[in-house]
């Protein structure tokens, strides 16, 4: 049942997203800043009951935030030379370099 849920939260926020796309171009782009995914990861780990493993989920997240940087910087650089479905995964592949890079290279230094 807590999947239901969480999935039905997601469909709503992405349904939202498609509907404010309808009515302009600024909505759509700060809809995704709402905390929905960190949110569910956050409930995950908390229902384990260690406030010590929220936290670190916490500051995780906010290790990614250069990733996702990079993925909007990347759309938005391609999207004026490439169809916008190649910018989008062209944007995923340099968030996914950056992501590997911030999470793997202090393991390997």
């Amino acid at each position: 049942m807590d999947v239901l849920w969480k999935g039905a939260l997601g469909g709503l926020v992405t349904a939202l997203i498609v509907l404010a796309s309808k009515r302009g171009n600024v909505l759509p782009g700060i809809l995704p800043l709402a905390p929905v995914l960190v949110v569910f990861a956050l409930l995950a780990v908390g229902a384990k009951g260690d406030p010590a493993g929220v936290r670190t989920a916490c500051l995780s997240s906010l290790r990614t935030i250069p990733a996702y940087l990079v993925f909007l910087g990347t759309c938005w650089l391609l999207v004026g030379a490439v169809d916008y479905r190649l910018a989008i995964l062209g944007g995923l592949a340099a968030w996914l370099a950056v992501a590997l890079a911030i999470f793997l290279l202090p393991q390997l230094l």
